[in-house]
């Protein structure tokens, strides 16, 4: 059984976009811009949006982070954007997920410019990437994907096995690794709270990924010897041994299933510092697209 190791992967995806950067910036003397958008005080949102903004300063992209009250009209947040849409200093756009209950999250994904859309969320991306044109990939899915290929794991023919439908993850990397490219051209299958019998899928799997937000839900026994499991999940549960009160564990028993599997994400350290690398490589493809 290997560690695929997402924190060796986002590092070496961060060094090489620090190097790529430093290099454009001396030839065009412009770097990358990422504006995030927090409105409310989430404290989980708080602590993501200040990942997202620490990884850009140190690979010398420009960030801004603009905190708005949970109270801004929706009229007012489409205000804002519109102006980031204009502004040639920023390259992504990022609104940070969930907003207030009297906002309209999908309006507000729409009103990003496709062209900034570097959550991969707006419309045209997601079309883009279910046709199989060139697009924004969502970050975590995106990520997923470059483990697969950064680790040598054979997909082609493969059956891929999704727990999950969410648009954020589960159908997303499920139309990326149906792509007839290199890294994907899998067989997939996607399960989800409807299937009567889920272990008559997940036995199935060459590749299992979880992404349903529930604790150690997959076992030992819904998997078969050889399988290549992605962990999505971050779920945290009562650890009375731990100083904080608690540990952060997946979507996978991990203990038990890494015995029968190849290889397997550790949660943390696996798919979640993919997330923000992919983030960044999205945003200096757009930079790219503007800046040569």
């Amino acid at each position: 059984m290997e560690i695929i190791d997402g924190r060796l992967t986002a590092e070496k995806i961060k060094n090489n976009l620090a190097t790529e950067i430093s290099e454009l910036k001396k030839t065009t003397g412009r770097i990358p811009g990422l504006v995030t958008i927090l409105v409310g005080e989430n404290p989980a949102s708080q602590v993501y949006v200040k990942m997202k903004n620490k990884a850009c300063a140190k690979i010398g992209m420009h960030s801004e982070q603009l905190n708005l009250p949970k109270e801004i009209s929706e009229n007012e947040l489409l205000e804002i954007i519109e102006k980031y849409n204009r502004d040639d200093n920023f390259n992504g756009i990022l609104v940070q997920l969930p907003l207030p209950d009297h906002i309209n999250e999908d309006k507000i994904i729409e009103s990003i410019s496709k062209d900034k859309d570097v959550d991969g969320f707006h419309p045209v991306s997601v079309g883009n990437l279910v046709i199989g044109k060139d697009t924004f990939y969502p970050c975590t899915p995106y990520g997923i994907f470059y483990l697969l290929k950064e680790y040598g794991i054979d997909t082609k023919g493969k059956h891929v096995v999704v727990v999950g439908r969410s648009n954020i993850v589960g159908k997303p990397i499920a139309n990326i690794m149906l792509q007839k490219k290199e890294g994907a051209n899998a067989i997939v299958t996607v399960c989800h709270s409807a299937a009567p019998d889920l272990k008559l899928f997940t036995r199935q799997a060459d590749i299992l990924i979880a992404a349903i937000g529930r604790a150690n839900f997959i076992t030992n026994d819904m998997v078969k010897d050889g399988v290549v499991v992605i962990d999505v999940g971050i779920n945290r549960i009562n650890d009375s041994s731990s100083a904080k009160g608690y540990k952060i564990v997946g979507d996978v028993d991990f203990d038990e299933v890494s015995k029968k599997a190849s290889y397997i994400t550790p949660v943390p350290g696996g798919v979640g510092p993919m997330t923000i690398a992919m983030l960044l490589q999205n945003t200096f493809k757009a930079f790219k697209r503007v800046v040569k």
